[in-house]
């Protein structure tokens, strides 16, 4: 997995690889100098002119380093240095010695006044003004500087983050004093703002770029932020053994399904048939029943008293495990059912849709729910039961604490899903893309982490890799359909796939 860690961490785990690879601070700056360019190059050509605005200090430091190799390899390179204070870090001083040593540089160092140059759409900016350390909002000069890149048509490129932007909470920022950035190249890790929905309009697409740290300070360096990648999830699961059968596999059992939103069981039905499962029942009212068994012929069926939807508990003694949710509805007599069915129940279950609306509608329930069960909620369902928040970032930490506080384990879904534990830990998967927000979409994944779990996988281990599942296959499905033209049934057929790729 890739840590995610705090800026200041980053900082010390610099100073340990200075200190202990043994590297100098400049060498490790043009590493990352190196790194930048070889990226920028695949993005932008020659025909570009590119205007370089770099600060005072480390990330100063890269911009003009990128600004020198750029020159080196022919590209036409403005470059504008901003030193109000006079006063350099050792590595900007350096490359800004080592730039001024190329022939006709086009170089200006601004001290006070400065008269922005006139920037086109055949233009891109390098913003290297400032970097992960900035602690306050841009105000003065460098703010007035930021709106005025920020209102041209040049496509802006961040060196490690868009200034003004900060690492991990913007609550407090000045959304108007921070770097528009059409693309971001970072290093070695991803900042944890980068993965917050309000912050996609000052990020853009961004990249993490591999320099040299030093091994050991990364591993030793404590956080609970990871982001999942798919040498993790192909370490989850083991080939099949050939004397198997289907009860090797667990029995889930689905409660899903009301008049009208049959689709939302079906579709998590076939999802779950799709992970792995040995065996699954659906309960659902007695109008999905012909649906259901032409539908989905692999999947049992155990039928309501109801015919609409959902009033009565079903005997789970033979189920390993079960998920609740999907198209079921929220008729107060569906609330008594899913009281009574999460009274009986003592091993961790999967809760999706309407069973999050029904436990936030009536609360008592919330304590009833087995410990290290597994809760899916969209953004909007996530604030029915935790109160509403003002950013994504507050949201995110809303469900470490309710995670921790209820010991559940919490899915906020997102473009970067969040599975947050109980013990406060949070891994994000990248996999994924905007096809995937369609109708059922949740459903489809409330179904792989059923299947999961029925087969014996630990609940944050079939929260993690049904999230990366999830969304390989919709990447998978859009390179088939696009992402405009697939559906969440095409989520269920890739998923084959998926498990091919990933292991």
């Amino acid at each position: 997995m890739i840590k995610i860690f705090a800026t200041e961490k980053v900082k010390d785990i610099d100073k340990y690889t200075i200190l202990n690879m043994p590297i100098a601070p400049i060498d490790l700056v043009e590493e990352a100098v190196t790194a930048f360019v070889n990226e920028f190059r695949n993005h932008y050509s020659k025909m570009h002119r590119i205007v370089v605005f770099a600060g005072q200090g480390n990330n100063g430091a890269d911009a003009l380093g990128i600004a020198r190799q750029l020159l080196d390899e022919s590209y036409k390179v403005v470059v504008y240095l901003f030193n109000p204070t006079g006063y350099l870090s050792p590595e900007c001083a350096e490359n800004k010695r080592r730039l001024l040593n190329i022939d006709q540089v086009e170089f200006t160092e601004i001290r006070d006044n400065f008269i922005p140059p006139y920037l086109s759409s055949r233009d891109v900016v390098i913003d290297g003004l400032f970097g992960s350390g900035l602690n306050r909002p841009l105000t003065g000069g460098f703010a007035g500087l930021v709106k005025y890149i920020n209102s041209t048509p040049a496509e802006i490129v961040s060196v490690d983050i868009p200034s003004g932007l900060f690492g991990e909470d913007n609550r407090e920022n000045d959304k108007e004093c921070i770097i528009r950035a059409k693309k971001t190249f970072t290093f070695n890790f991803p900042k944890l703002s980068f993965l917050m929905p309000e912050n996609e309009v000052y990020v853009g697409e961004w990249k993490v770029l591999s320099i040299n740290m030093h091994p050991q300070a990364v591993a030793d360096t404590p956080t609970n932020y990871y982001m999942v990648t798919e040498e993790d999830i192909a370490c989850v699961f083991q080939p099949r053994k050939r004397f198997t059968h289907k009860g090797t596999y667990g029995h889930a059992l689905l409660v899903a399904g009301s008049r009208g939103k049959l689709g939302a069981a079906q579709l998590s039905a076939r999802a779950c048939l799709r992970s792995g499962v040995g065996m699954l029942t659906v309960h659902l009212p007695k109008c999905g029943e012909l649906m259901m068994q032409t539908a989905v012929p692999e999947a049992m069926v155990d039928l309501d008293p109801h015919t609409d939807f959902f009033t009565a508990a079903p005997d789970i003694t033979p189920y390993t495990t079960l998920g609740v949710g999907p198209g079921l509805g929220q008729q107060i007599e569906t609330a008594v059912a899913l009281d009574e069915l999460m009274s009986a129940v003592i091993k961790p279950v999967v809760l999706d849709a309407d069973a999050l609306n029904l436990i936030a509608a009536n609360r008592d329930i919330l304590n009833k729910i087995p410990t290290r069960s597994i809760l899916t909620p969209h953004p909007k369902e996530f604030d029915r039961l935790a109160g509403a928040s003002n950013s994504a970032y507050e949201r995110l930490q809303k469900a470490r604490e309710f995670a921790k506080e209820h010991r559940l384990c919490v899915v906020l879904k997102d473009a970067y899903t969040a599975i947050c534990t109980s013990e406060g830990n949070v891994y994000y998967s990248v996999c994924g893309n905007p096809g995937m927000a369609t109708a059922g979409s949740g459903d489809v994944l409330t179904g792989i982490i059923l299947g999961l779990l029925a087969q014996g996988y630990e609940p944050e281990t079939a929260a993690v890799a049904g999230v990366f599942l999830h969304g390989t296959a919709g990447d998978l499905a859009a390179a088939q359909w696009s992402e405009r033209g697939m559906i969440s049934g095409d989520l269920i057929d890739s998923l084959g796939k998926a498990f091919k790729q990933v292991i």
